[in-house]
């Protein structure tokens, strides 16, 4: 007996979901290994997310090195907060948030290299820059970018690069940072405004 349409449809549903199940349960099998202490667990979820937790870290700190130390420390700490994990969030997204909760230390170093790197351009004797050109207009903007993101408080900071960097949703920077949406929302416009007046003072 042959079947209609709507059964393939029906069919190919079932399949998809079969399939998300399957994929959910395997994440969830994973993160109980990383949570018991499984290195190969470990290494495994490394494999699938230090590249998001990099280029978070990446962009709150301004420096590869030193968001390379953070991404280190984000996946030594992850078995045991995974002990903590009630499955309320996506594991990416929890990784974030474990950055989160990790960077004070970290921005802290940044901002101390950034103002080295800078005392060290303004030496007399430091070599002239070069001419002008659209690659060094870009670093410029960049570094304009990073040095007013530092004058930012940490939370405020950390919700415009969610929101307005990432295009997380609120809700979803929310989830990350364990904060009501309305917080984020209020720290993402007092950041959005400051970020303006201290460019606009450089400018």
């Amino acid at each position: 007996m042959s079947q209609g349409p709507g059964s393939d449809a029906a069919g190919a549903a079932a399949l998809w979901s079969g399939q998300m199940q399957a994929g959910g349960h395997a994440a969830g099998a994973l993160v109980d290994r990383v949570a018991d202490g499984d290195a190969q667990a470990l290494a495994a979820l490394y494999r699938q997310h230090h590249e998001a937790v990099r280029a978070f870290a990446r962009r709150l700190l301004g420096n590869p090195s030193i968001a390379e130390d953070l991404v280190h420390d984000v996946f030594l700490a992850a078995p045991a907060a995974f002990r903590g994990y009630r499955r309320d969030s996506e594991v990416r997204t929890f990784l974030i948030s474990i950055a989160v909760n990790k960077a004070k230390h970290h921005l802290r170093a940044a901002s101390r290299l950034r103002r080295a790197v800078e005392r060290f351009g303004d030496d007399p004797k430091a070599p002239p820059p070069l001419g002008p050109d659209e690659e060094s207009e870009r670093r410029e903007l960049c570094s304009e970018l990073q040095r007013a993101l530092d004058q930012l408080p940490l939370e405020q900071r950390v919700a415009v690069i969610l929101c307005a960097v990432e295009d997380r949703t609120a809700a979803e920077a929310a989830a990350i940072v364990g904060a009501p949406e309305n917080t984020v929302r209020t720290r993402v416009f007092h950041a959005k405004r400051k970020l303006r007046e201290i460019l606009g003072e450089g400018s």
